[in-house]
C-alpha cells in the first residue's frame, strides 16, 4: 500500500533577487548582442540554470583569457576582484556585472573601511567565488579571513583598535552571530557594519527552515553542492533536529531508501535553484503516493534589483 504524505513547503524559498537579476542580464545580453555571450564562472550555482543558459547560446569560462576580442562578458552574481574588470577594459571588451547589489554593498564598507585606515576582518568561507571577489577589493594582505570562532581566537590585528568586520551575504545567521560576538568580545572597538551583511534571502530561507525542521520526519533542500546558502539549510535542518536533511539537485538524486517511512517531508531551495525543481521534486514524490502539500509561509519578499541601464535600454553595445 502506498504511502500517504504530507510536503511542508517553505516560503520564501529558490530565486532571490540578486540571482533573478544575474540570469536576466544573461538572458538579455543574448538577446541584444546574438550569441555567444561569454559568462565568467557560474553565473549562479545551479546546474539547471546553466544548462538552460548554455542552450540559449551563453559559453561560461574560468578565466577572461578564455573570451575572444569582441564579445561580451558577463560577471557572475557572486561578485569578482578588481583586477578582472581593469584585465576586461586593458583589451577593450565589453563587460557587464552582474554581481548581486547586495555583494556590491559589502565591496563599498571593505573599501571605506580600508580608506578609514583600518584593518578589515572578512567573515566567510575561504574559496568560494564571493570571498574571492571581496577580498579582491583592496591590495593582497588587506583584508583578514576569519571562518570560525577558533579563527577569532588565533587572530593577531595590526591594532585591535582600528578594525572593522564584513561578512558574506550567504552565511548560517546563527553560525556568524557566534563569531561576531567572539569578535566583539576580543576586540570591543571594531566597527561593525551599519546594516547587517548576511542578505535578506538567505536570512529568510534559513528562518523559514527553522519554523519547518522540526515538523519533518525528512528535510529535502534543493540546490548545488558549491552553494553556499543551499549547504547553510541543509546544516540547519540538521541542527533544529530533523532525522534526515540533505541536498537534492534533481528529483533523480532522491534517496527513497532514506524517505521510506517519512510522513512528513520538508522542502526548501537555495536562492539559486529555480522553482521548476522544487515541483519535479514534489512530482516524485506524488508519484510513489498520496501527497498533501502545505506552504509555510514566514515572509513575503517583494524585492527587484535594476538592470544595468545599457539592457534596459535599446540599441547595441557602447
Amino acid at each position: 500500500m502506498s504511502l500517504s504524505r504530507r510536503i511542508l513547503l517553505a516560503a520564501p524559498r529558490g530565486f532571490c533577487a540578486g540571482v533573478d537579476r544575474a540570469i536576466q542580464i544573461v538572458e538579455l545580453a543574448i538577446e541584444k548582442y546574438a550569441p555567444p555571450v561569454y559568462v565568467r564562472h557560474e553565473i549562479v550555482h545551479n546546474r539547471y540554470v546553466v544548462s538552460r543558459l548554455e542552450s540559449l547560446g551563453a559559453i561560461f569560462v574560468d578565466e577572461l583569457s578564455e573570451v575572444p576580442d569582441g564579445r561580451p562578458v558577463i560577471f557572475s552574481a557572486h561578485g569578482v576582484p578588481k583586477s578582472v574588470p581593469e584585465e576586461a577594459r586593458t583589451r577593450e571588451l565589453f563587460y557587464l556585472d552582474a554581481t548581486c547589489p547586495l555583494v556590491s554593498k559589502v565591496h563599498v564598507e571593505a573599501e571605506r573601511h580600508n580608506e578609514r585606515g583600518l584593518e578589515v576582518v572578512l567573515i566567510g568561507h575561504e574559496g568560494h567565488p564571493e570571498v574571492i571577489g571581496t577580498m579582491g577589493q583592496l591590495p593582497e594582505g588587506a583584508v583578514k579571513l576569519i571562518e570560525t570562532v577558533e579563527d577569532v581566537a588565533g587572530f593577531e590585528p595590526r591594532d585591535p583598535d582600528r578594525l572593522a568586520y564584513i561578512t558574506q551575504t550567504t552565511l548560517s545567521v546563527d553560525d556568524t552571530a557566534a563569531i561576531v560576538e567572539a569578535l566583539k568580545a576580543r576586540f570591543p572597538k571594531i566597527v561593525t557594519p551599519h546594516k547587517e551583511d548576511i542578505c535578506y534571502a538567505t536570512t529568510n530561507r534559513q528562518e523559514a527552515v527553522k519554523e519547518i525542521a522540526h515538523r519533518c520526519d525528512a528535510l529535502l533542500v534543493i540546490g548545488a553542492p558549491n552553494s553556499s546558502n543551499s549547504m547553510r539549510l541543509v546544516e540547519l535542518g540538521k541542527r533544529e533536529g530533523c532525522p534526515y536533511s540533505a541536498l537534492v539537485q534533481r528529483a533523480s538524486d532522491l534517496d527513497w531508501a532514506k524517505l521510506e517511512g517519512a510522513k512528513t517531508i520538508g522542502i526548501t531551495a537555495g536562492a539559486s535553484a529555480p522553482e521548476v525543481l522544487v515541483n519535479e521534486v514534489i512530482d516524485a514524490i506524488r508519484s510513489k503516493g498520496e501527497v498533501e502539500v502545505e506552504e509555510v509561509r514566514v515572509r513575503d519578499e517583494n524585492i527587484e534589483f535594476k538592470l544595468p541601464r545599457v539592457l534596459a535600454s535599446s540599441g547595441g553595445a557602447d
